[in-house]
């Protein structure tokens, strides 16, 4: 059943608060070993966990373009219908999210602007527990795609014909067989069977999340991802479907967590009386009844806007607002999701916007995976003569105040001020 809270309980939302924070440490002691062993021992270790944890059993951990290729032959044409039509609008919202480049004058002689570059290569890591979840790929691949990424490499454990079936619709074909920390590990490092990517993106369990938090700095990562959460900020909107949105959160996994917040006691035990009800008839009701029951809550506020505030301090993955609450009044979310004919689920799969989305109060720092994340901004500057003489004053002065009297030089031996250097 799904509990009911007043926001005047406040140890009773402080600990709710406190249960969505990762707890990553027992995680990092069980990834550490593995991935000493994989930086150590490359390929033997790789394929040591591949195939005691991932159940490898093939020679190889990339999958053969062939079994790709079946895949993507058996794939049924309602899907290979939906993968096209939503890699579309993925496509779509992350080529309105590219930067663009620019020069432009910046006074007389001063020419900046920046160039945008892609990175090299990737690692989309895709989980292969629980469900398949082939629209992963989409989101992590196609503004990859967009961005101009030559190589992207897919890790994916036991990965499923739905999974090798939309890679092959993406035209991707270097997809490892490969899981968990070893993965993340082989990515980062490279290996003589898996080349080392610039950056590694995707969601994936504690283990995953733990590995890729050790190695952010050996290789480039998105975020350190924990339990998926919603929060859902409401006056007024029709139970049934808030119910169900909070549902579709559950079933993720046991550690989800699905937050209700409104001013609206009533709203708030018709909400509650229909997680139960559609708890019954659920398939995945097993997962989503653990986490409505550990992790999540009604909470009754004193008012919209004191709703707002306590969002504000969770920072969800996913916030789902009614039409009543300002978009200026949130500040710190993955993604959100106005009124009650936006739900979730449909930004999930269709809708265009990233999917893959920061947890556990990332929200406060960044938002979700875009385009941004495989290119680079790179800057330039283009001086002339008149140029530099207007910037040197300025810069020489500074370079000399920081000790650092070979900076005021190397200007001043352009522009001919006393600091120059002697000319042979």
């Amino acid at each position: 059943m799904l509990r009911i809270v007043s926001s005047r309980d406040r140890e009773a939302v402080e600990q709710l608060l406190r249960g969505r924070a990762d707890r990553l440490d027992e995680a990092e002691r069980v990834v550490e070993p593995i991935i000493r062993a994989v930086r150590e021992r490359g390929d033997d270790a790789l394929y040591e966990y591949a195939r005691r944890l991932d159940g490898l059993s093939d020679e190889s951990v990339r999958v053969p373009p062939r079994r790709i290729a079946e895949a993507r032959a058996g794939l049924a044409p309602d899907l290979a219908d939906a993968v096209s039509f939503a890699s579309e609008r993925i496509r779509a919202y992350a080529e309105r999210q590219m930067p663009l480049e620019w020069m432009e004058a910046a006074g007389p002689g001063i020419e900046l602007g920046q160039l945008v570059r892609p990175l090299a290569a990737v690692g989309a890591y895709i989980p292969g527990g629980r469900y398949p979840l082939p629209s992963t790929i989409m989101m992590t691949a196609v503004p990859a795609l967009v961005a101009g990424v030559e190589r992207i490499a897919v890790a994916s454990p036991r990965p499923s014909a739905e999974t090798l079936g939309t890679a092959a619709l993406l035209d991707l074909d270097e997809v490892y067989a490969i899981g968990g920390a070893q993965a993340i590990a082989a990515l980062a490092f490279g290996t003589q069977s898996v080349p080392k990517v610039d950056r590694i993106v995707g969601p994936g369990n504690a283990y995953v999340a733990a590995a890729k938090k050790l190695l952010a700095g050996e290789t480039g990562i998105d975020f350190v991802a924990g339990p998926t959460e919603i929060v859902l900020v409401f006056d007024e909107g029709d139970p049934h479907a808030l119910a169900s949105d909070m549902l579709a959160q559950a079933e993720h996994d046991v550690d989800a967590a699905a937050i209700l917040l409104t001013p609206s006691r009533g709203l708030a035990e018709a909400v509650a009386r229909q997680v139960a009800l559609q708890m019954r008839t659920l398939p995945t009701r097993e997962v989503a009844a653990r986490a409505i029951r550990d992790n999540s809550a009604a909470v009754v506020t004193d008012s919209l806007a004191e709703a707002c505030e306590l969002s504000d301090r969770i920072a969800p993955e996913h916030l789902a607002i009614s039409e009543s609450v300002p978009l200026e009044q949130v500040r710190h979310a993955g993604s959100v999701f106005v009124g009650e004919w936006s739900p979730e689920a449909a930004g999930d799969y269709v809708a265009g916007p990233n999917h893959v989305l920061p947890t556990g109060g990332s929200a406060r720092l960044r938002g979700g995976l875009s385009v941004l994340d495989y290119v680079k901004i790179v800057s330039v500057q283009k001086l002339t003569e008149a140029g530099l003489a207007k910037l040197a004053p300025a810069a020489t002065a500074l370079a000399r105040a920081e000790g650092l009297e070979a900076h005021a030089r190397s200007i001043e031996s352009r522009t001919g001020a006393p600091g120059e250097l002697p000319r042979a």
